[in-house]
């Protein structure tokens, strides 16, 4: 037999107390049509529904009450800032009285119900009362996000005399499949600024994303403040792919980055790429540089000709203070070290090398994660190899019992084209169409077995955008069905569900002004 926490006790008793106080006065008429929570535009699909024909009224008279455990109340608050930008309802939230309350939700912390992990979540839908269990408030904040989807955008046509949302009745059981689902942001070629992040990782959060990879330095461009080496972004940052005045974060700015993040329950990953990929860090600290030339400021594409040098004690200092660094502003597990493209770096040099780094990494808390490259050295079983394009590399890895990210590139590199006449994007892997985009298997994608797969991971280059709507027009819509290829089962998944599913995502677009590519092989709601 489950046990009840409290708080779910409590859930109970609002929801009798509030059918008592509609006993005694006159209950609002509420003329709903009937309902089918199974046939929602959910995305990510759901694990289960059970859906009824009943409908939960959100209107002025709806309150929310959260759980007192850590994060829930802030959950709390932060559904009810969504629900008032989407319907400008004012919905209390923890609020004393309620005497004028007649539905309620209530987001609980609980353990009643079968489904493990931090991110899982169950909703249970009745005319009065929407319950949200949860055993996290990261859990609660995933099943926000279902909430949100399901509130229409415009109120139904009731008898009732003030507008209604109507939530389809029913129960919900969700929880994801992969525990790392995210998107890697270039801001080296092209640099973003804060508020370009956060308007991303808003957008991230709604489709149930939960990593952000920050890569924050290449050839053209050094984006973070490394206090104890200056001229990183004094110089290295004042560059970017053709010619532009580039720009770095400060130490404030990425914190505020990784703040917004992780109220929005992501996951900031910092990749520091090396020893190829270099070139504005030796051009600010000649020193560091190890390929026999004089370095200059690189405003092109073409990669593979940097490296720092391996033998040199002042480079391990180098790495060793800006991991420090970057480690102590980023809360997350993991530290990405790049250890692609290596190309003028000797073999004999490329895995000593990262295995010196893989323990610095660790020396300052962090896991290490590094490009499908890394497999070759001698790697501790922990770190984490990521796959975009050699599956020899990648099944190396296995070999070695390390977890891989899959981001294939002729499937996953959001900055691929998405057919000949797309505005933006590259295409030395081909196109990478929407459906293409979508219709793959990560559970046995080129025999990496299941349990060696942490997650999924969308990159997008930056080479060819330099704006929010540019970087919009080649993430969206492919991020929202990777979004579900991460948090779906393989059964639960069907390309041509899919496609009414994002077709119906036309009024969530709209109403954020995301400036995404209307796919052909899509019929958008108008």
């Amino acid at each position: 037999m489950k046990k009840f926490t409290i708080p779910f006790l409590s859930a109970v008793l609002f929801t009798v107390s509030l059918n008592s106080c509609a006993e005694q006065k006159k209950k609002r008429v509420i003329n709903f049509p009937e309902t089918d929570l199974a046939e929602e535009y959910l995305i990510p699909k759901p694990l289960e529904v059970t859906a009824d024909s009943g409908g939960f009224a959100l209107d002025t008279f709806t309150v929310i009450y959260t759980s007192s455990a850590k994060g829930y109340e802030e959950v709390g608050k932060f559904l009810a800032e969504k629900i008032k930008a989407k319907t400008n309802l004012i919905v209390p939230v923890n609020v004393a009285e309620i005497l004028n309350m007649e539905s309620a939700i209530y987001i609980n912390l609980s353990d009643s119900f079968d489904l493990e992990g931090p991110e899982a979540y169950q909703l249970i839908i009745s005319p009065d009362s929407l319950v949200l269990n949860s055993h996290t408030a990261e859990g609660a904040f995933r099943g926000i996000q279902t909430i949100r989807q399901l509130i229409p955008e415009v109120g139904c046509d009731t008898l009732a005399a003030n507008e209604i949302w109507m939530i389809p009745t029913g129960i919900i059981n969700d929880a994801p499949q992969f525990e790392y689902r995210g998107t890697m942001l270039d801001v080296a070629r092209h640099f973003f600024k804060v508020e370009d992040v956060k308007t991303y990782i808003d957008n991230l959060a709604y489709y149930k994303l939960n990593t952000l990879h920050l890569h924050l330095t290449d050839d053209q461009g050094w984006r973070i403040e490394i206090k104890s080496w200056p001229k990183l972004t004094e110089i290295g940052g004042a560059s970017e792919v053709g010619g532009g005045p580039g720009g770095y974060y400060t130490q404030l700015d990425y914190s505020e980055i990784v703040r917004h993040a992780t109220a929005n329950y992501i996951t900031i990953i910092p990749e520091i790429d090396m020893p190829g990929h270099t070139n504005a860090a030796s051009v600010a600290y000649p020193i560091l540089n190890g390929n026999g030339k004089i370095a200059k400021v690189y405003t092109a594409m073409r990669v593979g000709f940097s490296t720092l040098d391996t033998h040199k004690d002042t480079v391990y200092t180098f790495i060793d203070d800006v991991i420090r660094e970057v480690s102590a502003l980023s809360p997350g597990p993991y530290f990405h070290i790049g250890g692609d493209e290596s190309h003028v770096t000797d073999k004999e040099d490329f895995i000593p090398f990262i295995n010196r780094v893989e323990k610095i990494v660790q020396k300052h808390g962090k896991r290490m994660i590094g490009w499908e490259e890394i497999a070759n050295a001698g790697m501790d079983s922990t770190s984490i190899a990521q796959f975009w394009r050699s599956k020899k590399n990648t099944l190396t890895a296995v070999d070695k019992g390390m977890k891989v990210i899959l981001s294939p590139a002729k499937k996953a590199y959001l900055d691929m084209k998405y057919d000949e006449d797309s505005e933006f994007g590259l295409d030395w892997v081909g196109h990478v169409p929407v459906d293409v985009a979508y219709k793959w298997a990560p559970e046995s994608y080129e025999s990496i077995p299941i349990e060696n797969i942490l997650g999924i991971e969308g990159p997008l280059w930056s080479e060819t955008i330099n704006t929010i709507s540019e970087l919009e027009y080649l993430a969206f819509p492919r991020i929202i069905g990777f979004a579900e290829l991460g948090w779906t089962i393989r059964e639960n998944r069907d390309w041509e569900d899919y496609r009414i599913r994002l077709a119906n995502q036309t009024p969530y677009l709209k109403r954020m002004n995301i400036n995404y590519y209307r796919s052909p092989v899509i019929e958008w709601k108008q």
